[in-house]
């Protein structure tokens, strides 16, 4: 296993955690950070039930955090963090941020990003998807199961 590997994981298990704090609250349990140079620089989970807030994403609520962080807009040698695949909203969103990275755990098949196929990212963000999927989707089903019963 490969250093970035290892280090990927060890975010994406914090993203997790995340997403555990949103199960706890009653939110949909989809949990970010993000990472500036090895440091984690912001934290954040849903908050959509909380703030009574449509656009209150992990992501959304990450990237501001992050922005205030580091004094700028611009998310620039940054890695994204998130145990869902970011939506058509965090997905644009993640363009005007132009952060670096994404790095998403499991895919969304109904409101996912990649079901559009079009330039949602900024061209120089590097995607991958899939890391710690099993453990993500889990999380979320008991979620939706709970939910149903």
């Amino acid at each position: 296993m490969s250093l970035t590997i290892q280090t990927d994981e060890h975010f994406m298990k914090l993203a997790l955690a995340e997403a555990k704090k949103a199960f706890d609250a009653d939110e949909v349990p989809v949990g970010a950070v993000i990472v500036h140079k090895g440091q984690v620089i912001s934290r954040a989970h849903n908050f959509t039930e909380r703030l009574n807030d449509v656009t209150a994403h992990a992501e959304m609520q990450a990237f501001t955090a992050a922005a205030e962080t580091l004094g700028g807009k611009y998310l620039w040698d940054c890695t994204l963090f998130v145990t869902l695949e970011p939506c058509v909203m965090c997905a644009g969103a993640s363009f005007w941020t132009q952060i670096s990275r994404i790095v998403y755990a499991a895919p969304d098949e109904k409101r996912g990003f990649n079901k559009i196929k079009s330039t949602l990212l900024h061209p120089k963000t590097e995607i991958n998807g899939g890391l710690m999927a099993d453990e993500s989707a889990a999380l979320l089903k008991k979620f939706f199961q709970n939910k149903r019963y």
